[in-house]
This record gives structure tokens, C-alpha cells and sequence, in this order.
């Protein structure tokens, strides 16, 4: 636990040093959050976290931003079952998890209507160009992770949130 409370403190520095913050943040799930593909495990397993994802996962929602997952899993029941026993399916608002060929963008407009958030006041963290590129074109800020969700993607993330917020300011 200690190495997830390390996280979770540096996640609220990061966060704290942002005036605008982002309402909802979604994530992705396969090699976004842990580090595998759902449909190529099975429901016996024990699943895991990529080492930053739990510690920032509770400093989101310690600031009070709401979180979502928008994932294109075909096995949602393996991904469900999995977030229970990870103890953390509770934390999220809202849960698209389905298999499409929209490159989330259905996702996004089924997070949309759930929440009630406008696009551009979320921010997206996922493990695929295309999904980035398509999200992003609705006007939600997206972030590619490479190698999982992590601090330095968490910093990325709210830099270009501030950034796109304070654009579409000065577009009112």
C-alpha cells in the first residue's frame, strides 16, 4: 500500500498546481490501466494495475473529479469482473465498456448522455492513436500513454486540459 500512497500524494501536488481542472477524466482499460488485453484472459485470474494507475485513480477522486471508462472490449464481462475484484469498480460514474468499430466516439456520446458533462470538459487517457485522434476531434482532451497511465501522463494530461480550456475561453 505504501507504494500507492506515494503515488496518490504526488498525484495531488500535480494536481493541486492546476487552476482548471478537468470534471470527468475516462480511461481506457487494456494497457491504459492494466497492463493486458481482457479477451485474452480469463475470469479465474488475478488482475493488475500498472503501478501509478491506483494511486491516481484515488487522488482524482480525492479533488472530487468525477471518472469514467470508455473501453472497446469485447469480453466486458471479463472487464467487469476484474475492476470488482481490483475493488475499484465503484469509483467510476460511468462504464462504456463494449466492442465497437467507432473508435469510442459512441463511447464518448454514451458517457456524454450519463454525465451530462460537456466533451470539452474531460480528459482521456488511452493506449491507441486512433482512438485519441477520433476522441479529440469531439473536443474532449486526449492524452496517448505508451506504457500505461502514470505520472508523467497525469502532468501531460492537465497541462493540455489548462491549455484547451483556457483556448476555448477566449473563443466565448
Amino acid at each position: 500500500m505504501g507504494d500507492d500512497e506515494k503515488v496518490k500524494d504526488e498525484a495531488l501536488q500535480i494536481i493541486g498546481s492546476f487552476q482548471v481542472l478537468p470534471r470527468l477524466v475516462v480511461f481506457d482499460l487494456d494497457h491504459t490501466l492494466w497492463p493486458f488485453y481482457c479477451e485474452c484472459r480469463s475470469k479465474r485470474e488475478t488482475p493488475s494495475l500498472f503501478p501509478h494507475a491506483r494511486g491516481i485513480l484515488y487522488a482524482l477522486k480525492d479533488k472530487g473529479i468525477d471518472l469514467a471508462i470508455a473501453s472497446r472490449s469485447p469480453t466486458s464481462d471479463i472487464a467487469m469482473n476484474f475492476l470488482n475484484k481490483l475493488g475499484i469498480q465503484s469509483m467510476f460514474v460511468a462504464q462504456e465498456i463494449f466492442s465497437s468499430w467507432t473508435h469510442k466516439t459512441e463511447h464518448f456520446q454514451r458517457i456524454n448522455r450519463r454525465t451530462g458533462v460537456p466533451f470539452n470538459s474531460m480528459l482521456f487517457f488511452d493506449d491507441e492513436d486512433r482512438n485519441i485522434e477520433a476522441v479529440s476531434k469531439m473536443g474532449v482532451t486526449s492524452i496517448f500513454v505508451g506504457n500505461g497511465v502514470n505520472l508523467g501522463a497525469l502532468r501531460q494530461g492537465l497541462t493540455n486540459f489548462s491549455q484547451n480550456s483556457g483556448s476555448s475561453d477566449e473563443n466565448k
